[in-house]
C-alpha cells in the first residue's frame, strides 16, 4: 500500500471538483467569448465560479481573476504594485526570507530595476511578527508581500495583523495564500489583505489554475497580452472547466474547514509525537502557529534524497521540501533562513497530510521513517563519527 504524505505539492482531485468540471468537457464546451448559446453557457458558468471563489474568500465577484495557478498570480500582484509605486516614486519593498521562489525571483527582477527589497529574518522558529513589519516600512515603500504559510515548514504567519499595519499606513500587502487557502480560516476583508494569490491543486482542485484576488481600485498590469478576458487583464481564452473545478473544491474545503482542521491537526500531532522519538532530529517551523497537516523534520547523518527513495521503496511518499526546487542540489533557503547549518538542512523529510489521510497511514509513516533514518545512519561514516566523539553531534 503507497501512502501518500506530499499534499503540500499537490492533492487528490476531490469528486466534487471533478463532478463540477465534467460538463465542461462534454457538454458546455464553448468558448465564453463567443456570443452563440453554448458560448455564453460557458461564460455564466464562468462567473459562477468566480462568485462561489468570491463569497469563500469574502471578497466581491468583480476582484476575482482566473489565472494559472499561484506563481502567475504572485508575478502579477508583485509587478502591479511595484508599478504603481514606481509611478509615485516609491520603489521599496518588504518580504520575508522564507518566501517561495514565485516572489523571491520576482523580486529579484526588480532589484535588477532599482528597487530596494527589505528581507525580515523569520528567526529560529520560522516565523515573523507585524512589529517587524511595521519597523520596515518607510515613506517610500509600496508593497508588503508576505506568504501566509510557510510551504515547506508549515509556519502560519500573522496575517491579519499585518494587514492590520499595511492599511493603517497605506501601503498594498499581498500574500501568497497558496498553501493556507482551503487549509485554514482566510479572508481577505477582515485581515486587510490587497491583494492574494491561490492554486486549486493545493486544495483537491484541478492544476493549472488559481486565483489572484485584487482589491478593487487597484491597477494591476498586465501580463499576457492578447483579448480582453479577465476584464482585460489576463488575455487567453478562460479555462471554465478548471475555474469551476477550482470553485467546488475551494467552497466544499470552506464548507468543511472546521471539521478537517481538526482531524488534520490531530494526526499531525500524532506523527509530530513519534517522530520526536528518533534521537537527534529537530521538528521545523512554528511549533503552536502551524498549518494542520505539515510535519518538517531534519534528521542529522543523513542525506534528504536517500530518505526520500528509501522511504518510496517502503511505500511512503514524501518530500523534502518545496516541489518547485526538487532538481537542485543546494538546501532549501527555508531551512538556512531559520539558521540550520547545510548539514542539518540536506537532512529534512516534509510529511503534508489531507482530511483523506488515514490513522492506519500515520501509523505505516511512523513505523518507516525510523527504521529508514536508522539504516541510512548506518551506512554512513560521517556518522559513525560522530557515535564515536570524533565528531560533535549538532543536534540533541
Amino acid at each position: 500500500m503507497q501512502v501518500y504524505l506530499d499534499n503540500a505539492s499537490t492533492t487528490k482531485m476531490s469528486r466534487a471538483a471533478i463532478g463540477a468540471m465534467l460538463p465542461f468537457f462534454e457538454e458546455t464546451y464553448g468558448n465564453p467569448s463567443s456570443l452563440h448559446s453554448m458560448g455564453q453557457r460557458a461564460k455564466e458558468a464562468l462567473e459562477e465560479a468566480r462568485a462561489a471563489v468570491a463569497a469563500c474568500l469574502g471578497a466581491s465577484e468583480g476582484e476575482i481573476y482566473f489565472t494559472s495557478g499561484g506563481s502567475e498570480a504572485d508575478n502579477q500582484a508583485i509587478l502591479s504594485a511595484s508599478a504603481i509605486g514606481a509611478r509615485k516614486g516609491k520603489k521599496h519593498i518588504i518580504t520575508t526570507a522564507f518566501e517561495h521562489h514565485a516572489v523571491l525571483h520576482t523580486l529579484a527582477k526588480l532589484e535588477k530595476q532599482g528597487f530596494e527589497v527589505t528581507y525580515l529574518p523569520v528567526g529560529s522558529e520560522g516565523n515573523i511578527t507585524a512589529a517587524q513589519v511595521a519597523a520596515a516600512i518607510r515613506e517610500e515603500t509600496c508593497l508588503v508581500t508576505t506568504m501566509a504559510a510557510n510551504n515547506e515548514i508549515g509556519s502560519v504567519l500573522p496575517i491579519a495583523e499585518i494587514g492590520a499595519i499595511c492599511r493603517e499606513k497605506k501601503v498594498l500587502f499581498h500574500t501568497d495564500a497558496v498553501q493556507a487557502v482551503g487549509h485554514i480560516p482566510m479572508n481577505v476583508a477582515s485581515m486587510h489583505i490587497d491583494m492574494l494569490s491561490l492554486s486549486a491543486h493545493k486544495f483537491h482542485g484541478p492544476k493549472g489554475v488559481g486565483v489572484l484576488y485584487a482589491r478593487k481600485g487597484i491597477a494591476l498590469s498586465n501580463l499576457i497580452e492578447g483579448g480582453a478576458q479577465e476584464r482585460g487583464k489576463r488575455a487567453g481564452t478562460e479555462n471554465v472547466a478548471g475555474a469551476a473545478g477550482l470553485a467546488a473544491a475551494l467552497k466544499e474545503a470552506t464548507d468543511r474547514l472546521s471539521e478537517n482542521m481538526k482531524k488534520v491537526a490531530a494526526l499531525r500531532d500524532r506523527l509530530i509525537k513519534g517522530l520526536s522519538e528518533i534521537p537527534h532530529s529537530v521538528l521545523n517551523g512554528d511549533k503552536k502557529s502551524r498549518l494542520p497537516g505539515n510535519v518538517h523534520f531534519c534528521f542529522e547523518g543523513i542525506e534528504g534524497e536517500s530518505l526520500l527513495l528509501l522511504l518510496d521503496e517502503y511505500g511512503i511518499e514524501a518530500s523534502s521540501g518545496s516541489a518547485c526546487t526538487s532538481g537542485s542540489l543546494d538546501p532549501s533557503h527555508v531551512l538556512l533562513a531559520i539558521g540550520h547549518p547545510h548539514e542539518i538542512a540536506h537532512g529534512s523529510l516534509r510529511l503534508t497530510l489531507s482530511e483523506y489521510t488515514t490513522e492506519e497511514e500515520i501509523d505505516r509513516a511512523l513505523a518507516a521513517v525510523p527504521e529508514v533514518v536508522a539504516r541510512l545512519r548506518n551506512m554512513s561514516p560521517i556518522w559513525r563519527d560522530k557515535v564515536s566523539g570524533k565528531k560533535p553531534f549538532l543536534l540533541k
